[in-house]
Parts: structure tokens; C-alpha cells; sequence
């Protein structure tokens, strides 16, 4: 069954879940945001995929220079990594297809079933299988030759297969706070937008590949403003009313580090009227 099955597959699940809550006519609405969201992050990685990683700012200008303003599919790779196809996926979206393959067959997010499945899809014999993506190769050896021919196993994949050849309960990295939750979460949030339960699922999906307590937090609030434009489409008041969700002390699923997340997004409200330029690395030193 190719992408497009899996797809059509999730957009029914979740169709038929807003039909059983809400009127027929609100219910397609809700429902298209929801597929969008699921399809708009698959094109959206696709997008970025040739440009992924280039983290000289010099260099960036350089390409989007001949480019705009149209850089997303770029036909030729830059980036300086690894090498894929223009259209396949980076290693964050074939995460998110995954997710949505596992909860497309389970009808939930079911732990067992996601990490049989993400083991099989980035594991020993895949496309991910390459010597540079080897979970178990030491540093210091010789010097890799980049871009590699192929995709990349991120850090957090890499301390996932160990743990899970470890047969240890708690398969994910516990020192990763990288992107992979937010940019994998759309299947999960258009799944049970509205539910009391969508937060607990995000974060119970999450936590099998990154076990990292601040990345949990900030995947939920990205969680949160996915979940706003799903149910309540375009908002321009959207960080103020995810502000107020995080500041309610009855707020579902509370984390110890949600004062962290809080602080995070009244530094890019009072950033928006900077460019890019201004703000990276300057402000947002890691991005």
C-alpha cells in the first residue's frame, strides 16, 4: 500500500471521527484542515527536503538568490549532508508517515505497533541502513565524505535502535530536544483535535523515539497551535490564545517546563517584526 492508501485511509478516520462529534456541514470543515494538516507537512518536508541542513547563512542567501521567490523543490540537492531525490522526504517526514501508517492500522496511538514499525522503516536493511547512519559507529574514525548518498539517521533514531536492541523498556533518546515531535506530530493532532486525550497521545507517541522532557514540552505546544487552526482555521490571535491555554492553571496534560515554552513564545511574539536575518543566529542561536 503506497502513500497515497495511507492518506486516504487517515483522511476517512478522521472524517468519520468529526461526523460522530460535530454536524455534517461543520464536521467537512474541520475535517479538510484536518487532512491538510497530515498532507500540508508531507509537501511541506518535500519541499525543504533539497535544502535541509545549510546552516551557512552566507551560503543560504547564496542559493536562495537564484531562487526566489520560489525555493521550495529546489530540482537540484544543496544539501550538504546527504542527497535524496527532489519530492522524497526528509528523515523527519518519513517519521510523521509512519505515525500515520501505525494509527491509520490501530485506530490509536498504539506504543508496541509505532516501534515495531519506526525499527522497521529506518532499520537494519533500509535505505537508512548506510555505513555514516551506523547507530553503533564510533567517533573518531575516518572522516565521513559528505553528502552522503542516501538519507539520514538522526541522532535520535540512532539512540532509539540501541535502546530497542537493548530490549529496554523506554525506547526513547532521553538527550534529543530536536525538531522530530513537532514536525512529525500532524497525524496524531488532526487524529483527536477537540478530545480532551490529544495532548496524552501526542506526548505517548513522542516519547518512543525522544524521551526528553523539554522536547515533549515544546512538541505539546506545538501540538496546541495545530490543534487551534485545525478546529478553529486562519487565526491571527493564535499565540495569544495558546498564551492563555499554557497560562490556565486546569490546562490538559501540564508539564514542569511549561514557564520554559511560555518564555519561548512571547520571545517570538515580540520577534515578528524582525527578518530572518536579525533573529538567526543572533536570537535563535540553534536554528
Amino acid at each position: 500500500m503506497g502513500p497515497s492508501s495511507y492518506q486516504r485511509t487517515a483522511s476517512e478516520t478522521v472524517l468519520q471521527h468529526f461526523r460522530r462529534r460535530r454536524g455534517s456541514e461543520m464536521a467537512s470543515t474541520v475535517a479538510d484542515r484536518a487532512i491538510g494538516a497530515i498532507i500540508g507537512a508531507a509537501v511541506a518536508d518535500a519541499a525543504a527536503q533539497p535544502m535541509h541542513w545549510i546552516y551557512s547563512q552566507d551560503k543560504l542567501e547564496e542559493i536562495l538568490s537564484d531562487l526566489e521567490p520560489c525555493p521550495e523543490f529546489r530540482p537540484q540537492s544543496a544539501n550538504p549532508f546527504y542527497l535524496r531525490k527532489t519530492g522524497e522526504q526528509t528523515c523527519y517526514g518519513d517519521q510523521a508517515y509512519v505515525l500515520l501508517e501505525s494509527l491509520s492500522e490501530c485506530g490509536d496511538v498504539n506504543v508496541d505497533d509505532l516501534t515495531k514499525r519506526i525499527y522497521k522503516f529506518f532499520g537494519p536493511g533500509t535505505v537508512y541502513d548506510l555505513p555514516l547512519n551506523d547507530p553503533y559507529r564510533k567517533k573518531g574514525g575516518p572522516k565521513a565524505i559528505l553528502p552522503i548518498d542516501g538519507p539520514w539517521r538522526n541522532g535520535s533514531l540512532k539512540a532509539f535502535m540501541r535502546n530497542v536492541d537493548a530490549a529496554k523498556e523506554e525506547t526513547g533518546c532521553d538527550t534529543d530536544c530536536q525538531m522530530d515531535g513537532v514536525t512529525k506530530l500532524a497525524p496524531v493532532v488532526a487524529m483527536y483535535a477537540g478530545r480532551p486525550e490529544m495532548l496524552e497521545k501526542v506526548e505517548k507517541a513522542i516519547r518512543v523515539t525522544q524521551n526528553n522532557d523539554m522536547c515533549v514540552a515544546e512538541t505539546l505546544v506545538a501540538a496546541r497551535f495545530l490543534e487551534h487552526f485545525i478546529l478553529n482555521g486562519p487565526d491571527p490571535n493564535v499565540l495569544n490564545a495558546v498564551l492563555a491555554q499554557m497560562t490556565d492553571p486546569k490546562r490538559q496534560n501540564p508539564q514542569e517546563l511549561d514557564r520554559a515554552v511560555i518564555a519561548h513564545i512571547n520571545q517570538v511574539k515580540d520577534s515578528l517584526a524582525k527578518t530572518s536575518q536579525q533573529l538567526i543566529p543572533a536570537v535563535f542561536t540553534n536554528t
